[in-house]
């Protein structure tokens, strides 16, 4: 484990190659039955550069009707998100926080897809920590402080690792800058999977 500052940890390789293939696997099921959309900028309009899905109890959505915010049901086709995959629930176990997630938000990101810096800051229980995997191809991490303004470090991201968003950085500003196109063979046709699991309500 890799204290990147404080409250943000990073393990690097936690998940097998196997493991990995086994999750992938899981994630087809998933976008099965709840297909990946392309959520909006709430007062923009402008399309995010990744597509997302949800699986858990809850599910993150941006539109211009509601804003960021989270739901019980896929946007687009009105049923309940899928359950979130056993694997992905082995990530969650690292950061020691006594109640389970509630919401496991799925990003795909093509080669050229970004994620500028922000905050995870939409849930009710702060408290918790925010579990993010890696799958594919490797990326860019962009971490600074709870302000905008603060000085920020890059860290390369591969497929298998995990980092955990808590503590003193559990309001940190993250983003992805760029994809290392190539760089792993875990999916067929590249592109990076992210998955971030959250606590979203108070226990």
């Amino acid at each position: 484990m890799i204290e990147l500052s404080s409250g943000l940890l990073h393990f690097p390789a936690f998940f097998s190659r196997a493991e990995q293939e086994t999750l992938v696997a899981d994630l087809r099921d998933v976008v099965t039955a709840a297909p990946l959309f392309t959520p909006l900028m709430p007062r923009t309009g402008k399309p995010f550069s990744v597509r997302m899905t949800n699986c858990g109890q809850l599910g993150w959505v941006s539109d211009t009707r509601g804003g960021y915010r989270y739901q019980t049901t896929h946007p687009e086709t009105a049923e309940a998100w899928p359950d979130i995959p056993a694997l992905a629930l082995k990530a969650w176990e690292t950061a020691g926080y006594t109640h389970g997630p509630e919401a496991c938000l799925v990003n795909y990101y093509e080669a050229t897809a970004r994620m500028g810096l922000h905050q995870d800051s939409d849930e009710a229980a702060l408290e918790a920590p925010v579990v993010s995997i890696s799958l594919g191809d490797s990326c860019l991490f962009r971490f600074g402080g709870t302000q905008r303004k603060d000085p920020t470090k890059s860290v390369r991201l591969h497929s298998g690792d995990v980092v955990v968003i808590g503590g003193a950085a559990r309001l940190c500003f993250h983003g992805v800058d760029r994809i290392m196109a190539g760089s792993s063979t875990l999916l067929p046709r590249g592109g990076r999977i992210n998955l971030t699991l959250r606590r979203v309500t108070q226990p």
